[in-house]
């Protein structure tokens, strides 16, 4: 079944089996084969990267970028053109400088809501002074969250602290500071506001990072193109999945005229950019080692183009998180390195073909390589362990 792109928009008769969406998807995210783009440019492309960890940015983009060295990653945190931030879903992601001025404001809806959830457990609480207080420390340096606590429960000794440092991190936009998140040089998590560290009161057409209003962020057409361009083609419910936000259907609707519409195999309607490529659904696609939480896994309501059923719940333990890796396109198993005995396991979820086993290991071993293993890894099949 070929699936070349199509340029009517409006067009809504065509299916798109879960094998050729899964294609375009992994095409939009440089899993397809390698792109030469700098790291700036990828976390741009790819509206940034899951970073609630410090290694797994450096995984995705070894996935995705042709010769990519980690320490231009590394160099890009420490020049403060990328920062890590809570953003989309109120997880932390590795944001462009620009990004985290436009979308910080942009979900802040959605860290409201989850904020809202601790209502009764804040009784007492001016979240205002809260906010007042907490962003006058950290702008005095970068403060560790403890520090933050500390500062919070004096000033409510009956608050509980975890859901101190909840109000904090929906109310302020707060950036963990370098050294956390460099390349072999991480240390602990330090905060300052995102406007202090990036010397920015306000983004034009957006809030001001110091007071994020949603009344006055950014609309969300542009995001909305962004997304498509890095994880289409999807839903309305894709879309709010992978940012968090709700009643998006709306811009959608808006966007209809600039947009062709699928649907896919169980009838729901799937947006796209007209000239973004839809590759055929047998189109090779390569095995790739990727790092826990990432986002090509996450931002689909349906995630059966990329995750099949029977594996959707394999990926974890308790709160334990696993690397995956994907083989024909499809999630396919777990993988862990131990740099220091210059190992990797791969776990696979079902059996592999000779050849398949034999492209995987290749890509460990480049994987391997690109993450700092000097001299021969031995890439072994067995049980992943934490």
């Amino acid at each position: 079944m070929s699936a070349s792109p199509a340029t009517v928009p409006g067009m809504t008769d065509r299916t798109l089996s879960a094998r050729a969406l899964g294609r375009a998807t992994l095409d939009r995210q440089f899993l397809l084969r390698r792109s030469p783009v700098t790291a700036k440019a990828a976390v741009e492309h790819l509206v940034g990267l899951q970073a609630q960890n410090v290694k797994p940015p450096y995984v995705a983009l070894a996935a995705r970028l042709d010769g990519f060295d980690p320490a231009e990653l590394s160099a890009l945190l420490n020049d403060r053109e990328v920062v890590r931030i809570a953003a989309m879903r109120s997880t932390v992601h590795l944001l462009g400088a620009d990004d985290c001025v436009r979308l910080r404001p942009l979900v802040q809806p959605a860290l409201e809501r989850e904020l809202k959830m601790f209502t009764k457990r804040l009784a007492g609480v001016d979240l205002d002074r809260l906010t007042a207080l907490t962003k006058a420390y950290v702008e005095e340096e970068p403060r560790t969250p403890k520090q933050i606590r500390e500062l919070l429960l004096a000033r409510w000794p009956d608050a509980d602290p975890l859901v101190l440092t909840i109000a904090v991190r929906c109310r302020l936009p707060l950036v963990q500071t370098t050294p956390r998140g460099l390349w072999k040089r991480s240390g602990q998590v330090t905060l300052t506001t995102a406007g202090h560290w990036l010397d920015r009161a306000q983004e034009p057409g957006g809030a001001p990072e110091s007071d994020p209003d949603p009344a006055t962020a950014p609309a969300p057409d542009g995001t909305v193109l962004r997304y498509l361009a890095a994880f289409g083609p999807a839903s309305v419910k894709d879309m709010q999945q992978w940012s968090g936000l709700t009643r998006m259907k709306e811009v959608f609707e808006r966007l209809r005229p600039r947009l062709v519409t699928f649907r896919d195999p169980h009838g729901v309607e799937l947006f796209d950019l007209p000239d973004a490529p839809r590759p055929d659904e047998d189109t090779p696609a390569p095995p790739r080692l990727l790092p826990e939480f990432d986002n090509v896994l996450l931002s689909h309501a349906d995630r059966t183009r990329l995750v099949p059923l029977a594996y959707k719940e394999r990926t974890w333990t308790g709160n334990v998180v696993y690397p995956t890796f994907l083989v024909d396109g499809v999630l396919a198993g777990l993988w862990n390195l131990d740099e220091a005995a210059a190992s990797l396991t791969l776990q696979p979820f079902g059996k592999l073909t000779a050849a398949q086993r034999d492209a995987l290991v290749a890509e460990a071993e480049a994987t391997a390589r690109t993450l700092g293993v000097t001299g021969p890894c031995d890439i072994r099949f067995g049980t992943v362990r934490t």
